[in-house]
């Protein structure tokens, strides 16, 4: 995945201390080791953050010399970072939209989206408790934790917190567990 791998082939050492001489057989082996670059910022590639501003460039690479293929509008708005290079983050959107934005243009904060049609968000992570609000497709919510079956969300513009089944979000990988 955008990684850089560099293949440096070695001598090998006859106990790691002799040298080899031209034309023996321990000069004609080699050892190959596979040195990978890490990504610029140290953190797992895939992984989840949030757009933080109301309006951000989404580029065709990794630059400001590349054409803006699309601009996100929507502040919070979960994306997975599926790449890195220098300051700037491949990121893919739930459409599945993929572009480069600079790391500025990011935050740790982790958020979801609704992925079904109507989400009904319960007061307890139970089907049978009380239902707090519909959820409407495509409405980013905050995630405060997750389980093995429900989310923790928040809904801050409208003051609404609740519980919402983890198969109608968008933006956790499959197992994932968190307590925010």
């Amino acid at each position: 995945m955008f990684i850089r791998t560099a293949k440096i082939f070695l001598p090998a050492l006859l106990l790691g201390f002799a040298l080899a001489l031209p034309g023996s057989p321990v000069a004609a082996q080699s050892a190959t080791i596979d040195i990978r670059a890490p990504n610029p910022s140290g953190l797992p590639i895939p992984r989840w953050v949030s757009i933080r501003a109301n309006e951000v460039n989404m580029r065709t690479g990794p630059g400001v010399r590349y054409p803006i293929d699309w601009v996100l509008q929507i502040q919070n708005l979960p994306v997975e970072v599926v790449g890195e290079f220098e300051n700037w983050r491949k990121v893919s959107t739930q459409d599945k939209t993929a572009g480069w934005v600079h790391k500025s243009m990011l935050s740790g904060n982790r958020m979801s989206s609704v992925a079904v049609a109507r989400a009904r968000m319960m007061r307890k992570p139970n089907s049978d408790a009380s239902i707090t609000a519909y959820v409407e497709e495509g409405v980013v919510v905050s995630l405060d934790g997750c389980d093995p079956d429900w989310c923790r969300v928040a809904i801050a513009s409208h003051g609404v917190k609740g519980w919402i089944p983890r198969a109608a979000l968008w933006g956790l990988y499959p197992g994932e567990m968190f307590e925010r």
